[in-house]
């Protein structure tokens, strides 16, 4: 088996991709999700690091093609980011990312089009808020130009399918 590696602990990849209304009565590996939860912190201070081993694994996670999984884990790594915080509101971004690209796999295109489009809001306010640089933070250390281009990209085209899924690890710089 795969595994996600964290600074702790090698994590298990999830059994199976929790897809609601297609993995019939299997529920998601939950076990599997609560390890990765589970080395998020109650809170994080002043800003969520960009190699914290949840948040990497949640990116992961997304790019492996375990959406509701990364949303799962992304959601846990928001809750316990900085109120007001840069780092949330690029949180919240990829976890409308991970949830346009489950609904991409179940073919709800005009859904997933609505959350790139809600990622792409949140990613223009990241920008219009300017914090202090925090050196290894997520929102400073993320390709958020290469992010909205992408979206525009797939927001620009007349229908979406399954195919045009988003990468968040595969964004770089440029």
């Amino acid at each position: 088996m795969t595994v996600l590696s964290s600074a702790h602990d090698p994590l298990p990849w999830p059994q199976w991709a929790y897809v609601p209304g297609e993995t019939g009565d299997a529920d998601a590996d939950s076990k599997t999700l609560a390890r990765a939860k589970a080395l998020v912190p109650s809170a994080f201070r002043g800003y969520v690091p960009a190699r914290h081993p949840a948040l990497r694994c949640g990116l992961a996670l997304n790019d492996r093609g375990y959406f509701w999984e990364s949303q799962e884990v992304l959601e846990a790594v928001w809750a316990a980011a900085p109120q007001r915080g840069r780092e949330r509101i690029l949180l919240r971004a990829c976890i409308y990312v991970a949830n346009a690209n489950l609904r991409l796999r179940i073919q709800r295109p005009h859904s997933a089009s609505r959350l790139f489009g809600e990622a792409l809001e949140e990613l223009r306010d990241l920008n219009g808020r300017r914090g202090k640089a925090a050196g290894d933070g997520f929102a400073e250390s993320f390709p958020t130009e290469a992010l909205v281009a992408l979206l525009q990209a797939k927001l620009g085209r007349p229908l979406l399918s399954k195919a045009d899924w988003v990468a968040l690890g595969a964004i770089s710089r440029s």
